[in-house]
């Protein structure tokens, strides 16, 4: 099932837009994410320099995904996209223990912000596929995720170059959206 067949089951909410915002370290997978998300080729993929953005209209419904690059030196300009944010996704390389402190760290510098407050958080755990990726629950322990009670959460194991698991993230996302 691709993004427009999980778009239409959120019918009910005809009219609304959606804005999506799509973080997490450089070499994550967020624009694979996204181009799979899109039904997008995604053999050809270069480092994000600034932003990429998706939308997608279905049945009166607009999903708008801003997929915002993850080097050092473009993550303080994350918070300049922070309004109006209605999910939150964050993506974590499974397979790249050297960073998991790292990429801790900004996803409680995000976790603080007083626009993201409350604000529903889906973790993909990407690049499953690989030998030496970390299960989500090992990411979910190390990352202490039990203790965030401010927003609902979820963290779901993924490969964005196969697809599995995205379409579960985001039926995930259907729902907590229906909440809101």
């Amino acid at each position: 099932m691709g993004l427009l067949a999980i778009l239409r089951k959120l019918k009910s909410t005809p009219d609304r837009e959606l804005r999506i915002l799509l973080l997490g370290l450089d070499n994550a997978g967020k624009t694979t994410l996204l181009k799979t998300l899109a039904s997008e080729d995604i053999t050809h993929i270069t480092p994000t320099q600034g932003f990429n953005i998706k939308s997608v209209q279905t049945d009166g419904f607009k999903l708008n995904v801003w997929d915002i690059g993850g080097q050092r030196k473009i993550r303080p300009y994350w918070r300049n996209y922070f309004e109006n944010t209605d999910i939150l996704i964050y993506v974590i390389d499974s397979a790249d223990r050297k960073r998991f402190e790292e990429t801790g760290v900004e996803l409680a510098e995000l976790l603080a912000e007083e626009k993201l407050s409350g604000i529903p958080l889906l973790i993909y755990a990407n690049k499953q596929d690989l030998f030496n990726a970390a299960a989500a629950s090992e990411i979910a322990e190390g990352l202490n995720l039990h203790t965030i009670r401010d927003r609902v959460w979820q963290i779901q194991a993924c490969s964005a170059t196969t697809g599995e698991g995205v379409k579960d993230g985001m039926e995930w996302v259907c729902k907590n959206v229906k909440k809101k």
